[in-house]
């Protein structure tokens, strides 16, 4: 099975000048819990953000919902391409413990992204989708972090 079989399609994205109140309000009306950040002029995938890094790196430090996304977004994500295989995206979240990985096209261009359900949503061998999620929410370290797997937009 393909990426493409897996991801939501054009999925909400932001940019680092969106607000952090802005951002919240795309997630709360999209049901999503993270977006894409894509660079204003390109369009290219620079970065995510999610719910949990609105109240961890925003909320919890005091900041105003006016500040920026790109004053707490997570940078150089781990993406994938629509054609690479289940196991590919499988790994980029176990080895980076991401529950959401974005899809680009060839130029970095975010066509969709993949959440932990969809794996669970699609017909995928079941301990293989059990073996991911308990890799995702195994206690980090500072070594997992910072794994480069997957594509990484340029």
């Amino acid at each position: 099975m393909r990426a493409i079989e897996l991801m939501s399609r054009n999925p909400t994205t932001c940019t680092p000048e969106t607000s952090l109140e802005r951002a919240a309000h795309l997630m709360e009306t999209n049901d999503c819990g993270c977006l894409p950040v894509v660079e204003s002029a390109s369009g290219r995938v620079i970065g995510v953000v999610t719910d949990r890094d609105i109240a961890l790196r925003a909320v919890g430090h005091g900041k105003p919902p006016q500040s920026l996304v790109g004053d707490i977004m997570s940078v150089e994500p781990s993406c994938c391409h629509a054609v690479d295989d289940v196991e590919t995206v499988q790994r980029i979240m176990a080895d980076r413990q991401v529950r959401r990985v974005p899809v680009v096209d060839e130029e970095g261009i975010c066509v969709g992204i993949i959440a932990q359900a969809d794996l669970a949503l699609h017909d995928l061998p079941a301990r293989d989708v059990a073996r991911t999620v308990e890799r995702i929410s195994e206690p980090s370290s500072a070594a997992r972090r910072e794994a480069v797997v997957g594509f990484q937009p340029e």
